[in-house]
């Protein structure tokens, strides 16, 4: 009997090997033959050499098609285990998780299981939650629909938005006019809009007023008709400021408010108006709560590392207070 060890490079284990191994189980009735140990990103392989030179090669495809769709199903494994080498492996429905095309072509899509759950839960309700760590793809994901909307007629006008905590009360303090010095505290907005939409273009439509990027202060007394309105970064919205933003909603309008409760940068965090709205709103036909956690994380591999290492420290701290 041989025994190989494989690393899983450059890929989260849970991907491959699922929620609480649901996937490894799978693998191992897939390979018989085969006795199969995985401790963090290494995969212990013992049995024939011919039968271990089989698996490896599956295994690198199975890790390929997760890098290319960022998911695994049943099916999935199962198509990889009896594909044939000499044809392409593809997704059955490569397009189904597209939500928009962006600049050159480039599909914007639903990559992990609970941006599928956003984009198919806004198809039902006017207004989304969207909860969860840095990384995870929320306010894109939102960008992207909104996008979608535009190009599809169904809204008139982008209106995207964020509490300036950061800025304090001290912007006329700082150099140029108003966008000059709202802009830094916005900027990753307009990062995700660029992705989708064309540099020229993108700037006609923010000066005609078509796309809108504005702090949240600037949302009092509108009433928000026809419009994707998206709240980023709604933990540092207040109690009064959210109820605010909220009641916007005019016709044919469609709200996404977008937050991470373990980042809230207020004076005193417990007064973060998102916290109470998840709590006030979740039982409310027409409104939905998606809560994204560190599976979702779609950027760096060491992101989702250096998150479960702070989340460990607090809770540590929290346990001794």
């Amino acid at each position: 009997m041989t025994e190989k060890t494989i690393l899983l490079e450059g890929i989260d284990p849970v991907s491959i090997f699922g929620v609480n191994h649901i996937n490894f189980e799978k693998i191992c009735n897939l390979f018989p033959k085969l006795r199969l140990i995985a401790r963090g990103d290494e995969l212990k392989v013992m049995g024939e050499p011919g039968d271990i030179d089989l698996f490896e090669k599956k295994i690198e495809e199975i890790m390929d098609w997760v890098r290319k769709y960022s998911s695994l199903t049943e099916t999935d494994l199962n198509r990889i285990v009896d594909h044939d080498q000499n044809t392409p492996l593809e997704s059955e429905s490569p397009e189904e998780d597209v939500i928009v095309y962006g600049n050159n072509g480039k599909s914007v899509k639903a990559r992990t299981f609970n941006q599928k759950r956003l984009v198919e839960d806004a198809l039902h309700n006017d207004l989304l939650l969207a909860i969860g760590p840095a990384g995870t793809g929320k306010t894109y994901t939102a960008i992207a629909l909104a996008v979608k909307a535009f190009k599809n007629k169904s809204v008139k006008k982008i209106i995207l938005t964020r509490p300036a905590v950061e800025a304090g009360e001290h912007l006329g303090f700082l150099p140029g006019d108003m966008r000059d010095k709202l802009d830094p505290y916005l900027q990753p907005l307009y990062d995700a809009l660029h992705d989708m939409v064309p540099a020229k273009k993108l700037e006609s439509l923010i000066e005609d007023g078509t796309v809108q990027i504005a702090p949240l202060a600037y949302m009092r007394g509108r009433t928000l008709d026809n419009a994707f309105v998206i709240l980023d970064e709604a933990q540092n919205a207040t109690y009064k400021q959210l109820k605010m933003f909220l009641t916007r909603m005019g016709k044919n309008a469609k709200f996404i408010v977008t937050g991470d409760i373990t980042q809230i940068d207020l004076p005193e965090p417990s007064k973060s108006g998102l916290i109470c709205a998840m709590q006030i709103l979740k039982d409310i036909h027409g409104i939905s709560v998606v809560h994204f956690d560190e599976r979702d994380i779609i950027r760096h591999r060491l992101v989702k590392r250096i998150i479960e290492a702070y989340n460990k420290v607090e809770a540590t701290q929290q346990t001794k207070a």
